[in-house]
């Protein structure tokens, strides 16, 4: 995973009322440190720009719904939402994941060859081949 993939930048879509929504989540979030948000062109919508590991879209959206806030809930955007949500905890969890421990791995590997499981042909050379 390159690192530009772990910095986002995402909508938040508000509903139209009660109007002004996103200049107040813009006040609430420019107090976070590593986030950046600007209101969109429209006045409903908030673009936010975050790394990964820092915020996701998930956490950000219920902490304003929390608050108060009225997200859009429109099919297009609970799609959206939904695609975002799982893309975001899928690579947070690859992110976290630990390099895999090839040491153990050997390990478990040579006990495996010593161990006596049945997969073994006890049979002489000569009369395998014998009809």
């Amino acid at each position: 995973m390159r690192p530009c993939d772990l910095e986002k930048i995402r909508e938040i879509v508000f509903h139209d009322l009660p109007p002004g929504q996103a200049e107040h989540a813009l006040v609430l979030l420019c107090g976070l440190e590593g986030l950046v948000a600007t209101v969109g062109s429209d006045g409903s919508r908030l673009l936010v720009r975050y790394h990964i590991c820092e915020y996701t879209l998930e956490g950000l959206e219920t902490a304003l719904a929390s608050q108060g806030f009225h997200l859009d809930n429109s099919l297009m955007s609970k799609l959206k939402r939904a695609l975002a949500y799982f893309s975001e905890s899928v690579q947070r969890s690859n992110v976290a994941a630990d390099e895999p421990d090839i040491k153990s791995q050997q390990a478990f590997m040579k006990v495996y060859e010593r161990h006596l499981h049945g997969d073994r042909d006890d049979t002489p050379e000569e009369w395998r081949d014998y009809k």
